[in-house]
C-alpha cells in the first residue's frame, strides 16, 4: 500500500503504429535505387523527368534546428526510421544532417555525429540522405584547408550521405567552387544553392533583381552541379517571387532540376511552394505536419493535399503519413523546454529578413536573458544591421555576423549613424571585425565604405595584412590527419579513427569537452530522453535499453542531502540490487557575488559591455598594456566580443575569472595610467 502513489516504470516513446506485416517486410525500392544505379548525373535525369512534384522532408533536420534549437536526439530519429523508410520511400531526399546538427551533437546532446548518420543509414537504405554544406566552411563557422573540406566530404558519403546542398553565405563563387568540387571528388549529387534574399518582384528592390539570380546560377551550372536549389532562408520568397524566379530558371536551364527551400515565418509559404511547383520546379522542401510552420517548412500534407488528383500529384496518400505525424506530435512534447515561445506567424520577416532558424534561436536566448521587451527591437536592429554590413544574403555564417552586430547595437543603445562616426573607438563583436577584414569571403556589391576602413583599421590579420584577398582559406596549410591522429591517441588513449580525427579538425575544443564528458558519464545516448533532459526524482523506476535485447531496472531510492563538499551519496537499485554513488552537486557549490560597477569618467575602468560569460582573458596583474590592446573576451547570445583596453598603463586589478557570468558595466580590469 505504501508505494501506490510511487510513479510507475517509464517506457521509451512508441514508435510510428504500422502494421506488423510492413514493418517485418524489408523496405520498398525508393530514390534511392536510382541514384545508387545511375549515378548523380542519371538521377538529375530522372529527376526531370518525373512529372509529379518531388518532396524532401527536412523533419530530421531543418524543422528541428528552426522550432527546437537542433535538440532533437538520435534516439527520436532512429524511433521514426523503420516507419519513415517504408512509408516515405519515394521521397527525393531526407535533410538530416549537417547544418548546425554536426557540432550541436557534441556540444549540447553528447553524441556522435557520425554516429547518428551511419546509425540512420542502417535503419533507411532506400531513400537518399541529404546534407547541408556550407561551402568552404564544410560544417562550420570559419575556414578551413582544402583537403580537410576534401576528406570530411569523402566521410561523409561513405557514412551515408547521398545529396549535398553546398551553399555560401555570401553567395561567393569561390568558395562555392571548393565545396563543389569537394563533393564531386567524393562522387556525391552535388546541389548548388543559391541563398535568396530580397524580393525579385519589388521592381525598387534592385541589388538582387532575376539577372543577380539568372547570373549565379549559370556559375553554379558551370561548376557543374547536378541540381540548382533556391534556399530561401528566412521566408522571403512571395508567391509572385518564386513564379518569376523559378520561371526565370526554369527557361534558361531546361535540363537541370530545381529545388526550392523555404521557411514558413510569414504563413504564406505554401502559397509560395504551390507556384514554384506551377513554374517549374521539380522539388520542394516541406516538414511532417507536426514539425512544420513557423520559422519551420511548410506541411507536407498541405502540399499533398493541395496537390492531390492533379498534374503535379506528389503520388502520396495523407493516410500514409498519419502514424509519422501521430509520432512526431508525441516527440516534440518531449523537447518543449526548446521551444522558442512564438505562437504564430510573423509577417514582419518581410521587413527585417531573420532566417528561420535564427529567428527562434534569436527569440529563445532574449528570453532566456529577460530581453523579451526588447524582442521588437532586436528585429529593428537586424535590419538596420544588415543594411550596415553592406544588405548581405543572410544564412550561417553571414547571418550570424549580422545578428551579432544587431545584439551589440541593442546592448550598446546604437543607431546605424552612431556605429559609423564611432565605429574606431567600439569594442566590435570578433565575428563583426573578422566580416569585414574578408574572412567568409565578399559579399555582392562589395564592403560598404567608409565603415569597413573605420572597422578594420589597426585591426590585421595574421600575416600582417589588413584584409583578406579572395578566397580566405585559399592560403591555409594542408591539415595533417596523421599528426593529429596521434596527438588524439595520446590524449584518449583509445581507438581513433578518420571521423574523430575530423570532428577534432573541425571543432577541436568541442571535441575535447565531448571526450572529457563521455570518460565522466560514458554513452548517454543510451537515455531516455525524458531522463537526458530531466533528472529522475526520488522514487523514479525507469527500464534502460542499452542494447537491442538487452536492459535493466533503474530506481532512485534516496537522494540525500549533500555533505560539506557538495556531495550527495545516492542510493539506487539495478535490477533489485542497491547502489551506492557519490555524485557532486554543482548546485551547491555556487555563491552569489554583488560586482563593482564602473563608474563614469574614470577612463581606466574597463567593463562589460552587455550581460555575458568570461570566456578568456588575455592578461594579468602587473602587465602593461596599450590602449586598444585585447584583454578579455566576452560570450552573450552566440557572440564572442573582445573588450579592449580603454587607455594604456598597468594592469591594477583582474577582478573577473574565466566562467564568470557578468551584467553591462560589471568592473572587469582596472588600469593604472
Amino acid at each position: 500500500a505504501e508505494n501506490e502513489n510511487l510513479p510507475t516504470p517509464q517506457k521509451p516513446l512508441p514508435p510510428p503504429q504500422i502494421s506488423s506485416e510492413l514493418l517485418q517486410m524489408p523496405p520498398g525500392a525508393g530514390w534511392r535505387d536510382v541514384l545508387l544505379k545511375d549515378g548523380p548525373a542519371g538521377y538529375a535525369k530522372a529527376v526531370r523527368e518525373h512529372k509529379g512534384l518531388l518532396l524532401t522532408d527536412t523533419t530530421w533536420r531543418d524543422a528541428h534546428q528552426s522550432l527546437l534549437a537542433t535538440r532533437m536526439r538520435t534516439q527520436e530519429l532512429l524511433t521514426a526510421a523503420p516507419a519513415t523508410a517504408r512509408l516515405m520511400p519515394n521521397l527525393f531526399s531526407l535533410e538530416m544532417w549537417g547544418g548546425a546538427t554536426f557540432d550541436v551533437a557534441m556540444r549540447f546532446l553528447h553524441e556522435c555525429p557520425w554516429d547518428r548518420l551511419e546509425l540512420l543509414r542502417e535503419k533507411v537504405p532506400n531513400i537518399p540522405f541529404q546534407m547541408l554544406l556550407r561551402g568552404a566552411n564544410a560544417v562550420g563557422y570559419t575556414n578551413y584547408p582544402d583537403n580537410l573540406v576534401y576528406k570530411f566530404c569523402e566521410q561523409a558519403k561513405t557514412s551515408g550521405i547521398d545529396i549535398f546542398r553546398v551553399f555560401d553565405s555570401l553567395n561567393y563563387i569561390e568558395n562555392m567552387k571548393l565545396g563543389v568540387d569537394a563533393v564531386g571528388a567524393a562522387g556525391g549529387f552535388i546541389e548548388g544553392a543559391i541563398c535568396y534574399t530580397g524580393d525579385v518582384a519589388d521592381p525598387s528592390k534592385t541589388k538582387y533583381d532575376l539577372e543577380y539570380y539568372v547570373n549565379f546560377a549559370r556559375e553554379l551550372v558551370d561548376l557543374g552541379v547536378h541540381s540548382l536549389a533556391i534556399k530561401d532562408m528566412a521566408g522571403l520568397l512571395t508567391p509572385r517571387a518564386a513564379t518569376m524566379l523559378v520561371g526565370a530558371l526554369r527557361k534558361e536551364f531546361p535540363t537541370i532540376p530545381i529545388h526550392v527551400h523555404t521557411h514558413d515565418t510569414a504563413g504564406g509559404s505554401i502559397a509560395s511552394m504551390l507556384a514554384a511547383a506551377e513554374a517549374g520546379a521539380d522539388v520542394v522542401d516541406g516538414a511532417i505536419d507536426a514539425m512544420s510552420g513557423l520559422t519551420s517548412q511548410p506541411s507536407l500534407g498541405a502540399l499533398i493535399g493541395a496537390l492531390k488528383g492533379g498534374e503535379l500529384d506528389t503520388g502520396y496518400d495523407l493516410n500514409q503519413l498519419e502514424p509519422l505525424n501521430n509520432y512526431w506530435e508525441r516527440a516534440r512534447r518531449l523537447y518543449l523546454p526548446f521551444e522558442s515561445g512564438q505562437l504564430s506567424g510573423s509577417s514582419d520577416v518581410y521587413m527585417h529578413e531573420i532566417p528561420g532558424g535564427q529567428y527562434t534561436n534569436l527569440l529563445f536566448q532574449a528570453t532566456q536573458l529577460g530581453l523579451e521587451d526588447k524582442w521588437s527591437e532586436i528585429k529593428r536592429k537586424y535590419a538596420q544591421a544588415n543594411l550596415l554590413m553592406g544588405d548581405i544574403p543572410k544564412v550561417t555564417p553571414s547571418s550570424k555576423v549580422v545578428g551579432d552586430m544587431a545584439q551589440f547595437m541593442v546592448s550598446q543603445q546604437l543607431e546605424p549613424e552612431d556605429v559609423i562616426a564611432q565605429a574606431e573607438s567600439l569594442s566590435f563583436p570578433d565575428s563583426v571585425v573578422q566580416y569585414f577584414q574578408g574572412a567568409i569571403g565578399q559579399p555582392p556589391g562589395g564592403f560598404p565604405e567608409p565603415l569597413r576602413s573605420k572597422i578594420i583599421k589597426g585591426r590585421t590579420l595574421a600575416d600582417g595584412k589588413p584584409f583578406y584577398e579572395g578566397r580566405p582559406g585559399v592560403d591555409l596549410a594542408p591539415f595533417d590527419f596523421e599528426k593529429a591522429r596521434a596527438k588524439l591517441g595520446e590524449l584518449y588513449k583509445g581507438e581513433i579513427d578518420d571521423k574523430d580525427v575530423l570532428s577534432y579538425a573541425l571543432y577541436p575544443q568541442v571535441y575535447a569537452e565531448w571526450q572529457d564528458f563521455r570518460a565522466a558519464y560514458g554513452d548517454v545516448a543510451y537515455l531516455q530522453t525524458h531522463l537526458f533532459l530531466n533528472p529522475m526524482r526520488e522514487g523514479d523506476e525507469v527500464e534502460l535499453e542499452i542494447a537491442e535485447g538487452r536492459s535493466f531496472l533503474l530506481k532512485l531510492v534516496s537522494m540525500p542531502e549533500p555533505d560539506a563538499e557538495g556531495i550527495r551519496n545516492m542510493i539506487f537499485e539495478v535490477n533489485g540490487e542497491r547502489w551506492f554513488l557519490p555524485v557532486s552537486d554543482a548546485s551547491v557549490q555556487g555563491t552569489s557575488t554583488v560586482r563593482e560597477k564602473v563608474k563614469s569618467g574614470d577612463v581606466g575602468a574597463v567593463g562589460a559591455p552587455m550581460p555575458g560569460v568570461v570566456v578568456d582573458i588575455k592578461v594579468k596583474d602587473g602587465d602593461k598594456v596599450e590602449e586598444g590592446e585585447p584583454l578579455v573576451v566576452l560570450s552573450a547570445m552566440k557572440m564572442e566580443t573582445m573588450i579592449q583596453a580603454s587607455t594604456s598603463g598597468t594592469i591594477s586589478r583582474l577582478i573577473c575569472n574565466v566562467g564568470d557570468k557578468v551584467d553591462a558595466d560589471d568592473l572587469l580590469i582596472k588600469i593604472d595610467p
